[in-house]
């Protein structure tokens, strides 16, 4: 029998490709593409990560407002964004330190995490117990909280989710964000499906039960595989070196004052929403803040992407900033006119009054959106080159500018108000950034010599 011929097939014409080969040539290029653009595959994960977290949370929230009165719904959303900002205070910021330190810590990571998870436990605790002490002065509309079992859940689950936000920081410096999104699904559907029990046992608290149990099986889970598994092939694979102690704890302090004013900013409008217009009002605009959010939150995740490859290659980062603004730019421009359109049919699955309510708030709050994506990234930048006094300046101005503007619009013009201040604000900054731009992020080496 004779040998098969080993003869090559003709090759196509230059610039053509046989249409058999198409789809797989286009397989190989996403390929490529997710396994060599590392700031780009992390950020999407992280974006898709919150995407699908808000999906699940719209489905709590809706049988949330189905199960409960719009008082029960906002009083709950209150207190669960007073443990965010508790929380928020009492991490020192330290989720971020971990993004930022991690990628470099070698085999000194396990011992960074768990320095950083007690400080943040044991801070945060205290934070939230003091609060239980001023509630009533601050936010009479709280006050429920400090029965002698409600008291010590509440402190409870409010150090839990420091430790929920700093896993988080942890995966994303390990470049294991396909974890964040497996534990934020996770957290979503359980606390999903123990909401029908809750509300079945303690119909009054079933929302917050619910939500602290999910968060407890996220924690246990997640750190069962950061610990066993993430942590120690980093160890492995990483140098001897790492962050020295002092120089962690400096970044941690300067940054931890910035990040606070952004807290401040996201976590105390509804508060100020709640002691303003009432519980009714506050869970209109609970729905809408967490619609709207996600926009936020895919230009924050980039950001946090861009922080972890700085770290690993700092010469790129002006050239991987910019390449930051355009792609999570497209992306802004086609879910904020997707939220403007479809706003008023998502906030109808929550009932006709969130519709009616929420819809010019929602609409505002998107629009905001798009000039939030130049105060990540300039706010990134500063932090990845170590400037932190202009990352706390920009978090400053923005918290006083929000918290300012919503304190005086609000008796004004309602939850619409809120919306106004937001985009106010932020298109202020931005197009401040905008107009320094050359000065905080100038052209790559490459763009610049050609």
């Amino acid at each position: 029998m004779p040998m098969a011929s080993r003869t090559a097939p003709p090759a196509p014409p230059h610039g053509t490709t046989p249409a058999r080969s198409r789809p797989a040539a286009l397989r190989g290029r996403v390929r490529a593409a997710l396994s060599y653009e590392p700031l780009l595959r992390n950020g999407h994960v992280l974006t898709l990560s919150s995407l699908m977290t808000a999906g699940l949370g719209a489905i709590f929230w809706v049988l949330a407002t189905h199960w409960y009165s719009a008082a029960t719904v906002g009083r709950s959303y209150a207190a669960i964004a007073a443990v965010s900002l508790l929380a928020g205070v009492g991490q020192l910021n330290l989720a971020d330190v971990l993004v930022r330190f991690v990628p470099t810590a070698g085999r000194h990571t396990r011992r960074v995490v768990l320095r950083c998870y007690a400080a943040a436990a044991g801070c945060t605790a205290l934070v939230a117990a003091f609060f239980l002490l001023v509630a009533p002065a601050l936010t009479p509309g709280l006050d429920f909280l400090r029965g002698p079992v409600a008291g010590p859940c509440f402190v409870a689950a409010t150090a839990g989710y420091a430790l929920f936000i700093l896993q988080d920081g942890a995966l994303t410096g390990l470049r294991r964000t396909h974890w964040v999104l497996g534990e934020n699904a996770l957290f979503a559907v359980v606390k999903t499906a123990l909401l029908p029990l809750a509300a079945g046992l303690v119909f009054a608290s079933g929302i917050l039960l619910s939500w602290a149990g999910a968060l407890a099986v996220s924690l246990v889970v997640t750190n069962a595989y950061l610990l066993r598994y993430a942590v120690p092939a980093h160890e492995r694979a990483g140098p001897e070196g790492g962050a020295p102690p002092a120089r962690l704890l400096g970044y941690a302090a300067a940054d931890y004052v910035g990040a606070f004013f952004r807290l401040a900013a996201y976590n105390v409008v509804p508060l100020l929403v709640l002691d303003e217009l009432g519980d009714a009002q506050n869970a209109y605009f609970s729905i809408a803040w967490v619609i709207a959010y996600t926009l936020y939150l895919a230009a924050y995740n980039m950001g946090s992407s861009l922080v972890v490859e700085a770290a690993h290659a700092p010469e790129r980062l002006a050239e991987q900033a910019h390449r930051v603004l355009r792609h999570c730019g497209g992306l802004l421009v086609v879910g904020v006119a997707a939220l403007w359109f479809c706003g008023p049919w998502l906030l109808s699955f929550f009932g006709a009054a969130y519709a009616r309510e929420a819809t010019g708030l929602l609409r505002l709050l998107a629009l905001s959106a798009l000039p939030n994506l130049l105060l990540n990234v300039a706010i990134d930048v500063a932090r990845a080159r170590r400037r932190l006094a202009w990352a706390v300046a920009l978090q400053a101005v923005l918290c006083v500018l929000v918290l300012g503007l919503t304190a005086w619009l609000l008796p004004v013009m309602g939850l619409n108000g809120v919306g106004v201040a937001w985009l106010v604000t932020e298109s202020c900054i931005g197009l401040a950034l905008l107009l320094t731009l050359p000065r905080w992020l100038p052209l790559p080496a490459r763009r610049r010599s050609s």
